[in-house]
């Protein structure tokens, strides 16, 4: 069967470029081992962070990495041996986190996150999904003095970007959140962002969406995709077809380098794993919003099938065996404070991240493969950045001009 384009890998990104791909006028296959929106784009904590304007650099201060090195906090743990194959991308991380080159970062990252509660907002009104819509906002709650203080300064260096935010005492917070217990020092509210009852379902909206105005859906491995003789590209479904393309897009999140090493492609990833856990509500104690604990790096959600707990992130490849460790640790905190009845999965589900040493996604032509083209390493902001990268990606393949600079995200930039 052929088509213009194949995008292998079904998750926000890759759903996103086959829309926006389609809405070019492009005939579009998209392949995945599973259905759309199960892997990584499903066990996300569901905000669609319009407020997050900056992306996630590794703190420089000689207190956090001390601590980190005991392997013994809440929000970063690590696997020894797969942090230590990381050391150089790690030690780019650090020196792209100094002041002038993240804020160079920033300035470039900003551009993406500008557009994002836009394309989400149209695909959603496009898709008939805004009942996914769970509530406007969310809190960053801390609980002391000094890093609440600090974190208001930043806030506001961010409303002069446009953002929006509310600051709240911690008697702010009580009135907002009665069921949380403790006393807190305040939070932030950030009142653009969009929280999600269900970033699978968003993701399988989309997908349906994308299936309604005329696209494929296909089961299948993208590991088989291999060269035409003339010069275009194949790959194999679960059923038994042949795919053809002559482009194609690899949008696999962790997997992505797997396939495109074998075309001469790689670049240095940081693969960050992430876990989540949901939680039966307490009828009596309702959560009205969704929560991050600031200072101890986890988010408590309220969605479609209880209170969902997800963690910060755990260096270790996405193979590697699973450690529950850092789940039951901010689990054990959030107890104290936060309404949580019974776990409700019977294990802790994990998906991986793919991060960057400069903390932007990838997006463009391979360099030297004709016709292949990527989209990955969003890190954090996959569920967010998706439909933005998908409608940049889509107008450069097409010969159009995209809206916003998109040479600092060229997958050419790591030669």
């Amino acid at each position: 069967m052929k088509h213009d384009t194949i995008v292998l890998g079904a998750g926000m990104v890759g759903v996103g470029c086959a829309l926006h791909l389609q809405a070019r006028g492009q005939s579009v296959a998209l392949v995945d081992r599973r259905a759309p929106g199960l892997e990584t784009s499903y066990g996300n904590a569901g905000i669609i962070q319009r407020e997050a304007i900056a992306p996630y650099a590794l703190p420089r201060d000689l207190g956090f990495l001390l601590s980190g090195a005991t392997n013994q906090r809440v929000d970063v743990r690590y696997h020894a041996s797969d942090a230590a194959r990381m050391l150089g991308p790690l030690w780019t991380y650090y020196r792209n986190s100094a002041p002038d080159l993240y804020k160079q970062i920033s300035r470039e990252y900003e551009t993406l996150i500008a557009l994002s509660l836009e394309t989400h907002t149209q695909l959603m009104n496009d898709a008939g999904a805004n009942h996914l819509v769970a509530g406007q906002g969310y809190l960053m709650l801390y609980r002391t003095e000094r890093e609440l203080q600090s974190f208001f300064e930043v806030a506001d260096e961010r409303a002069e970007d446009g953002v929006n935010h509310i600051k709240l005492t911690g008697a702010d917070v009580a009135r907002e959140e009665p069921s949380l217990v403790g006393a807190f020092a305040g939070a932030v509210r950030w009142t653009d962002p969009v929280a999600i009852s269900s970033p699978g379902d968003l993701v399988q909206a989309y997908a349906r969406l994308f299936e309604q105005r005329g696209g494929a859906v296909h089961l299948g491995d993208a590991m088989t995709l291999r060269k035409t003789d003339a010069g275009g590209w194949q790959v194999d479904t679960a059923d038994g077809q042949t795919l053809e393309a002559a482009e194609v897009v690899v949008a696999l999140g962790p997997w992505t380098l797997e396939l495109t090493a074998r075309y001469g492609y790689i670049a240095p990833m940081i693969p960050k794993r992430g876990y989540h856990m949901h939680y039966a509500r307490l009828p009596d104690r309702p959560l009205h919003s969704t929560i991050i604990d600031a200072e101890n790096g986890y988010v408590v959600a309220p969605m479609k099938d209880g209170l969902r707990l997800t963690t910060g992130a755990e260096l270790a490849h996405a193979d590697s065996p699973r450690t529950p460790t850092q789940i039951d640790a901010a689990e054990k905190i959030a107890r104290q404070s936060f309404p949580l009845g019974e776990r409700v999965d019977p294990e802790p589900w994990m998906g991986t991240r793919p991060c960057m040493p400069d903390m932007k996604p990838v997006f463009g032509a391979v360099p030297g493969v004709p016709g292949l083209w990527c989209c990955f390493g969003h890190g954090h902001q996959g569920f967010t950045l998706g439909p933005v990268t998908g409608e940049l990606l889509a107008a450069m393949m097409t010969g159009a001009t995209p809206r916003v600079d998109v040479r600092p995200f060229s997958p050419g930039r790591f030669g």
